[in-house]
């Protein structure tokens, strides 16, 4: 008799999560249009340009989703969340998915019920300084005040370092990046703590951006990446193998130059498989055959959306560094496709 319970409700609990992945694939498509959580403004990653559009790193896999499903890289409705706001918007389905400087922890998986589908960008949490302040390590920091936006991990590991380093702080709890910049350039806090990557995207639109520094000490990892709600396993998917297909083509040579020519088939079984013209990859995702190659598509592959958005040649700077391929010497990986 417990048995069958057991087992009932065990056919139950999965029905009921089939019942909710395959509601927000289908609600997406029946809507014909992809409701994607981003920041409220960071340059690089998620921004409205002069026209009002938003452009960046995480809006260019928001894009890429809605053109894997619906055909439309432009098919997407950006919702700005702050760190308080982000979770609320995605667990209540006010968005479809979250593609927001995140970091993937044990707590925000496990406890708070979502599901991060990998990793657009490894990072770390960073300080940055004026450099009249002629501050050269982040343990010289003791008694200074700090602008950190509440609700984050950046607010967790600050306090770890501070305390394991037995110096003392004064935090200056901000909302939004723009606040920060703000608060920081107006004196209000000598120091302004997030991921690295955050803070050379916020100091590339300073008036100076060389009278600032940022200190060499990484005090965390900090895998960010976008994320959907637990239950929600054909919507994962969709939007896991989408990050991986723009990660994939890098590592297959396929770039926006070439798609088209590959799309039509190679002598290379994987990228048939990932471009469409052979396999049945879209059909088990739910989606068309061409899948893959309107992702890329809509904003090339990783290495291009990079390059674009916050490589060395942009204001941002970055390097590939650990966002490298796994040939490079990165930590970019992406499953095969077969």
């Amino acid at each position: 008799m417990k048995k069958s319970v057991i087992l009932g409700a065990m056919t139950f609990a999965g029905l009921a999560a089939g019942a909710a992945s395959a509601g927000t694939l289908d609600d997406v498509k029946a809507r014909g249009k992809l409701n994607c959580g981003v920041t409220t403004g960071l340059v690089g990653f998620a921004a409205p340009n002069a026209n009002g559009e938003w452009e960046g790193f995480d809006v260019a896999v928001c894009r890429a989703v809605a053109a894997a499903v619906l055909g439309d890289s432009n098919a997407v409705e950006f919702v700005p969340t702050t760190g308080k706001t982000r979770f609320t918007a995605l667990a209540s389905g006010e968005i479809d998915m979250l593609a927001r400087n995140t970091t993937w922890t044990f707590s925000r998986d496990v406890d708070l019920k979502f599901e991060f589908v990998g990793v657009n960008y490894y990072d770390g949490q960073g300080f940055m300084v004026p450099k009249e302040l002629g501050v050269s390590s982040a343990k010289e920091l003791d008694g200074a005040t700090v602008c950190i936006q509440t609700g984050t991990t950046t607010e967790l590991n600050l306090a770890d370092f501070f305390r394991s380093n037995n110096i003392s702080y004064e935090p200056v709890p901000i909302e939004t990046n723009a606040e920060a910049q703000q608060q920081y350039l107006a004196g209000a806090c000598d120091v302004y703590t997030t991921d690295a990557s955050g803070l050379a995207a916020t100091r590339a639109t300073f008036d100076d951006p060389a009278g600032h520094v940022i200190l060499p000490e990484i005090i965390s990892k900090e895998p960010l990446g976008p994320l959907v709600r637990h239950g929600d396993h054909e919507w994962g998917d969709v939007v896991r193998w989408s990050l991986m297909a723009l990660i994939a083509a890098e590592e297959l040579g396929i770039t926006s130059a070439n798609l088209g020519e590959m799309a039509a088939g190679t002598e290379n079984p994987e990228i048939n498989r990932l471009l469409g013209s052979e396999g049945t990859l879209g059909e088990m995702l739910g989606l068309s055959a061409d899948w893959a190659k309107n992702a890329i598509a809509s904003q090339g592959n990783y290495g291009e959306i990079f390059a674009k958005n916050i490589g060395e040649d942009t204001p941002v700077g970055l390097a590939r560094g650990l966002n490298a391929q796994w040939t490079e010497g990165g930590l970019l990986y992406a499953p095969p496709f077969r």
